[in-house]
């Protein structure tokens, strides 16, 4: 007998329909082979058979020895992990006339299987409940531990199954499980932003936290440079705080990133903060941009809608760093294999930090830098100007004296009140920037809009030229100035670009000075 029913594939962050066909009939002789798998499985799809055979005579089923045969279609697709457990299970089940085969395909099916009969959790189970809408199905059938996860997909019924008893029932029409009820707007609103970290906490570093509302504001990579313990990490690590809040279209994006990856537990649902990563220097390339034979995000994708913490940037291998710079310009990555190509989107705002040399107290105000000659300018060129040329803001960040740790101060400003000024200056772009479907900040202007969203009077312009002689700054500081003078002013709420905002972008721009190193 021939049934079939319907998986889905993951490729990227999209799930594609599989059709699962088991053909059943003709005796096998002792000794031979009863079960095939065709379709281009992997090790772990074939393996399925012992997993089923196994949890099928648990739950007091039987397997008949006959010819099976499992046709995992369109052909040319890699099937990849034991998520077709399921969904071969019941085909098999119904093609020896154990179970019902009428609703088979009208659902799609996905799930690993136990020996006992259990189910475990699977990846991916947001996009393939997305495909499974798009595709009309009557409902999707997965373990309990994704149900939660899946049923962010409206008009879908999604079936949280422990076991392969509860998804037999739903084939024989009993009543016994229930569609998963999930309210997606009502927990999208509930997430709040709430975050540990708080600017409250930070004393002092005034200059260093205008410069970051600034980057929040108009999406802007930084880079801080400063000795151990003037707090560029604790900086860095509240940034998140001040980032407006997602929306509901990049809540979704997020958490089919985070989905896809297996990092969404079975209590996890939407992601409604904005991600936060910080990989350490000893990461390979693949990890951090995505990768391997079966090809899996990296943390740039991980981090896709909010911030990429490199701590200690000149640690990291300069391989490592190099592979940052195509994806930072196109805010995707592509990852080509022999079989297959994907595409992971990965806009995320790039914060780095560093010492200023290897002892770390180079410029520092009362220690002494014990570096050789020419040190300084080595340890910096770990960092190739090409990536220094895609971060906008180069801050100092020079230590906290002890009399401003020890005496009183009332509480600065709050992460919340910084959130609402970064709030308003990001709505003046989005409606700047309506008509463009892939800019959302002024981070994301290309050069040719550079100079008709960016224009400034006569007197910037001569500020602009006396700074690019005087200090000595690069030609690829150009763009880059206009467009942090453009969000200061929109912080300010100017229509134009003012002298001032044009002064304090031009004093983000350490690194591009000759000589700053020595």
């Amino acid at each position: 007998m021939l049934v079939k029913t319907f998986a889905a594939a993951v490729q990227g962050v999209e799930a594609q329909k599989i059709i699962v066909e088991v053909n059943a009939g003709g005796t096998v002789a002792a000794g031979k082979q009863m079960f095939w798998v065709v379709g281009l499985p992997d090790k772990a799809v074939s393996e399925g058979f012992q997993r089923m055979e196994a949890a099928t005579k648990n739950i007091g089923y039987k397997v008949p020895r006959m010819k099976m045969v499992v046709n995992l279609a369109p052909a040319d697709i890699r099937k990849e992990g034991s998520a077709y457990d399921l969904p071969i299970a019941l085909c098999n089940l119904a093609a020896t006339k154990q179970i019902n085969s009428d609703k088979l395909e009208k659902y799609m099916i996905i799930g690993e299987l136990a020996l006992d009969g259990s189910l475990r959790p699977i990846k991916g189970a947001l996009p393939i409940a997305i495909q499974a809408r798009r595709e009309k199905m009557e409902g999707l059938i997965l373990p309990f531990q994704n149900a939660r996860e899946a049923a962010i997909v409206n008009d879908l019924k999604v079936y949280g199954v422990k076991t392969l008893i509860e998804a037999i029932s739903i084939m024989n029409g009993e009543p016994t499980i229930i569609p998963y009820e999930y309210d997606t707007r009502e927990e999208f609103e509930s997430g709040g932003k709430y975050y540990k970290e708080d600017f409250s906490d930070v004393k002092g570093q005034e200059n260093i936290k205008r410069s970051l509302e600034i980057a929040a504001a108009g999406g802007h990579n930084v880079i801080l440079i400063g000795p151990p313990g003037a707090g560029k990490t604790m900086l860095a690590r509240r940034m998140p705080s001040i980032l407006p809040p997602l929306d509901l279209y990049e809540a979704l994006e997020t958490t089919k990133i985070h989905s896809v990856s297996g990092l969404l537990g079975s209590e996890a649902s939407l992601v409604t903060q904005r991600p936060f990563r910080s990989p350490h220097h000893t990461i390979s390339d693949v990890a951090l941009v995505g990768g391997g034979t079966n090809p899996n995000p990296g943390e740039i994708s991980l981090a896709h809608n909010g911030v990429l913490f490199l701590d200690e940037l000149p640690e990291f291998k300069r391989s490592v760093l190099e592979v940052l710079r195509q994806p930072m310009e196109q805010r995707a990555v592509t990852i080509s294999r022999a079989r297959v190509t994907v595409e992971y989107p990965a806009s995320f705002m790039l914060i780095a930090s560093m010492n200023p040399c290897p002892c770390g107290y180079y410029n520092h105000p009362d220690k002494d830098c014990v570096c050789g000659p020419g040190i300084v300018k080595k340890y910096l060129t770990k960092i190739s100007g090409p990536l220094l040329d895609r971060i906008d803001l180069h801050v100092e960040v020079t230590p906290v004296s002890y009399d401003e740790l020890a005496e009183y101060q009332p509480a600065s400003e709050t992460s919340e009140d910084i959130s609402q000024r970064v709030m308003k200056a990001r709505q003046i772009q989005t409606e700047r920037y309506k008509e463009y479907k892939d800019i959302h900040s002024n981070a994301h202007m290309p050069s040719a809009m550079v100079r008709e969203v960016c224009q400034i009077d006569k007197a910037g312009q001569t500020l602009l030229k006396t700074a690019m002689t005087k200090l000595q700054l690069s030609a690829r500081a150009y763009d880059r100035i206009l467009k942090v003078a453009r969000t200061a002013a929109d912080l300010s709420a100017s229509d134009n670009i003012q002298i001032e905002h044009l002064a304090e972008a031009i004093q983000y721009r350490s690194l591009d000075r000759e000589g700053w190193a020595g």
